[in-house]
């Protein structure tokens, strides 16, 4: 659901209408004798028509900041968002800062708001947010927030804003060639939920790397990150009887479930069924057999994303850009050649 945009104008709003950096604002606010005539007038305009109530934390920031950084979340209880929230909290500690954690899973628009609300009166410098799923709620967080340092960590390869990201899209064509690699020649997918960006892209770097030797794809069925689900899914591949010798499985989670299936129904891992995960999670080379896998590194991608906020806290003339970061081949014993 949509989070409706009703909140109360911001200093960042402010500094939005009147074409000033929110530090003018401040000086304005705070009655700075550093500040031109004529932007004076311009701001007090813009607090004018946008109704603009100043808060004893915009009348601070002329002369000090919140030393805290907020990080809205999704999806917390998940490896990747988890292990990028370590990652944060360590980057941000280290420079000094505090956080405030908001996690919108399953929150209700009127919780959504609040945090909009209490991100965008002031209490702290930028804001962190981990986006692993479309929703139109992050778009609304972004033009609510809009003028506060902010970077997005996950998302779409391309985007435009400032961001963080995995190239999972290359990361699930270095899964698949690998088995192509071995002599595959059937392959079936188990992929992630159809709403997350990263499951997105990794089901379209398996079709890609496909066609790019022209075979068809034997099958997909679609998982949700558990190894329960992973374990259905498989059980369904099976049930329906596809062929297939190898198996891309859109997490490592998923793909422990999946080993499980197969070695139900008598098939041998990776004798028959040659398997291939992602993530690389500490478990995987403990699995049996120890799990081929596409290695990405959630927690430097979470120091990343605090490195470059404090850049666009400092300096507001910092360019905005997509960071991307490349995943990385882990090869174990879960996959074979195909005779």
């Amino acid at each position: 659901m949509s989070v409706p945009v009703r909140k109360r104008a911001t200093l960042y709003d402010v500094a939005t209408h009147a074409g000033v950096s929110y530090q003018t604002v401040s000086r304005v606010i705070n009655d700075s004798p550093n500040v031109s005539p004529a932007t004076r007038r311009r701001v007090l305009e813009a607090i004018k028509a946008l109704d603009f109530q100043p808060n004893k934390a915009a009348q601070m920031l002329v002369t000090q900041r919140t030393s805290t950084l907020g990080v809205i979340t999704y999806g917390a209880s998940f490896y990747g968002p988890a292990y990028m929230m370590v990652g944060v909290e360590q980057a941000a500690r280290a420079a000094g800062y505090r956080l405030l954690f908001y996690n919108l899973e399953n929150a209700s628009p009127d919780e959504t708001q609040n945090v909009v609300e209490t991100l965008g009166g002031h209490t702290v410098d930028g804001i962190v947010i981990i986006c692993p799923v479309q929703s139109p709620i992050y778009a609304d967080l972004e033009r609510s927030l809009q003028g506060m340092p902010l970077v997005s960590v996950g998302g779409a390869l391309g985007s435009g804003q400032s961001s963080v990201i995995i190239d999972q899209h290359l990361g699930s064509r270095l899964a698949t060639e690998h088995l192509v690699e071995m002599g595959h020649r059937h392959l079936a997918e188990i992929r992630g939920p159809l709403e997350w960006y990263d499951a997105i892209a990794r089901h379209e770097g398996w079709l890609a790397a496909l066609a790019t030797h022209s075979l068809s794809p034997a099958a997909v069925e679609i998982g949700s990150w558990s190894a329960e689900s992973g374990y259905q899914a498989a059980q369904r591949l099976l049930a329906q009887g596809h062929f297939f010798t190898g198996l891309v499985v859109a997490n490592d989670q998923m793909a422990l479930g999946a080993i499980r299936a197969l070695r139900e129904h008598k098939l041998r891992v990776p004798d028959d069924v040659s398997v291939i995960g992602f993530d690389d999670t500490p478990e995987s080379a403990f699995f049996d057999p120890p799990l081929t896998t596409i290695r990405q590194d959630f927690m430097i991608m979470g120091k990343q994303s605090v490195e470059y906020l404090l850049q666009l806290i400092r300096d507001v003339q910092t360019p905005l850009h997509q960071r991307v970061m490349y995943p990385t081949l882990v090869v174990r014993n879960s996959v074979q050649p195909q005779r």
